[in-house]
């Protein structure tokens, strides 16, 4: 044909994927997975875990902190994000108490007995005594999540770096956090990329309406 008839025609914007928001239940069996390991590894990856889940760190920024990040008079945290902007998140007192915990009873103890030289205080710390990875701080989510299984309703497909990150973001919403707040969290640059998350607090609302309200049913 002399003319391009399909010129104008433009294709389907794909479905938007949603994040995937573990419910709190198995978000505290999986920390809890990962504290079960005995010595200075399971209390480091509780604690990785729970900062994780109570700041919604990237991984990348959990484990690129340094001792000096962490503000324990004032329960924050400062977080390093894409382009190397700061912000300044609180800290949970469960965080708080495994980082604690991690930071007196764990980390001197990789930190002696490893002979790597990297990063100096770096807060998350390997068994050679360098900054953890953030491969290896993702083998240790995916750990935690077969080890748990099943039990806690958690598939280890479903499991990723950000799994933390939007359970923590889910959970403030369902909790009625302004969706400004948890951009400033986040450290979205814009609150177009938060919303994202409103749309899944919506799908659970719906849930719950068509389970409890009489007239919901068709």
């Amino acid at each position: 044909m002399p003319d391009d008839v399909a010129h104008e025609v433009r294709p389907p914007a794909p479905a938007r994927r949603l994040p995937k928001a573990l419910p709190v239940e198995s978000v505290v069996a999986l920390i809890e997975a990962a504290g079960a390991l005995e010595g200075p590894r399971g209390l480091r990856d509780r604690a990785l875990l729970e900062l994780l889940y109570g700041t919604g760190a990237r991984i990348s920024e959990a484990v690129g902190l340094s001792v000096d990040d962490l503000d324990q008079g004032q329960a924050a945290v400062r977080l390093s994000g894409k382009g190397g902007k700061q912000r300044v998140v609180p800290v949970g007192s469960y965080a708080l108490r495994a980082v604690e915990d991690y930071l007196v009873r764990a980390r001197p103890a990789l930190a002696a007995a490893g002979t790597s030289k990297g990063r100096a205080g770096a807060l998350f710390l390997n068994a050679r005594g360098g900054p953890l990875s953030r491969q290896s701080a993702w083998s240790i989510l995916r750990a935690a999540a077969e080890r748990v299984g099943d039990a806690a309703g958690i598939s280890v497909a479903d499991v990723s770096p950000h799994t933390l990150r939007h359970s923590f973001a889910t959970h403030l919403l369902d909790g009625g956090a302004d969706v400004r707040v948890v951009q400033e969290l986040l450290g979205h640059a814009s609150v177009t990329t938060t919303q994202v998350y409103t749309l899944v607090t919506v799908d659970r609302l719906r849930e719950v309406y068509a389970t409890s309200h009489p007239r919901a049913l068709t």
